[in-house]
């Protein structure tokens, strides 16, 4: 009888038995294998505090919001206005930098222009120089060349143009060696107007570089130029 008494005293505690934990405080255990353990979030988990990152107009919580706006708006202007100048002193020099680099070097301004020593070519000659890859014609002009095309109908001209216009010394003519028709390279002094004749076509230039008969369409290019100290031709 005493045997049974006690078996039956022991049935509640193989029951299932819910434990609350309490932070860090121990947890009171039964000797049954079917207890659960339930945790309570508000109790043991802290949560972080933003309170110094918080702008100090709503920190009290009993300050009404629009009291704080004006303070809270300028702290935002002036946080929006350094961004916006910090990213534009970026895009500058990002697009500095960028034009800096596809820029000509150099190298390759200094061969944008070239001297010529004009009293280095006799009258009635026509020297030839190299500029930016093109042959170059500077053609020191006589007087009787000069009175020759001054005297030409402009109207009867395919691309029409006075000699005038063509030339800012009338004894010297500077023009681009290049045919306008397909390019080639005419030569000096030749053709049935004494000018430049491209014998690859037959087009034919007078001596103020203008075409008179042949294919070209147009008259030979004069580059910008001016002359310097008197003797000094600088094309470019």
């Amino acid at each position: 009888m005493n045997v049974v008494a006690k078996s039956t005293s022991l049935a509640p505690l193989l029951k299932s038995t819910t434990v609350i934990s309490n932070g860090l405080q121990p947890v009171i255990g039964t000797a049954s294998l079917l207890a659960t353990q339930r945790r309570l979030a508000h109790t043991d988990i802290q949560w972080p505090d933003f309170t110094d990152y918080r702008h100090n107009a709503v920190k009290d919580p009993t300050t009404k919001s629009r009291e704080s706006a004006a303070s809270r708006k300028s702290f935002t202007y002036v946080v929006t206005a350094t961004t916006g100048v910090s990213m534009l002193y970026g895009v500058k020099t990002i697009v500095h930098d960028l034009v800096s680099c596809l820029s000509a070097s150099a190298a390759v301004l200094a061969l944008a222009k070239i001297e010529v020593k004009l009293d280095s070519i006799p009258e009635g000659k026509n020297a030839v120089f190299k500029w930016r890859g093109k042959p170059l014609f500077v053609r020191h002009r006589t007087q009787k060349e000069i009175d020759k095309e001054s005297q030409v109908n402009v109207s009867s001209l395919r691309d029409p143009q006075a000699d005038t216009d063509r030339v800012k010394k009338s004894e010297w003519l500077v023009v681009l060696g290049v045919c306008t028709h397909l390019g080639c390279v005419p030569i000096a002094n030749a053709g049935d107007f004494g000018g430049y004749y491209c014998p690859c076509h037959g087009s034919h230039y007078d001596a103020s570089g203008r075409i008179r008969k042949g294919p070209a369409p147009l008259n030979l290019e004069v580059p910008p130029h001016e002359f310097v100290e008197g003797d000094i031709l600088v094309v470019g």
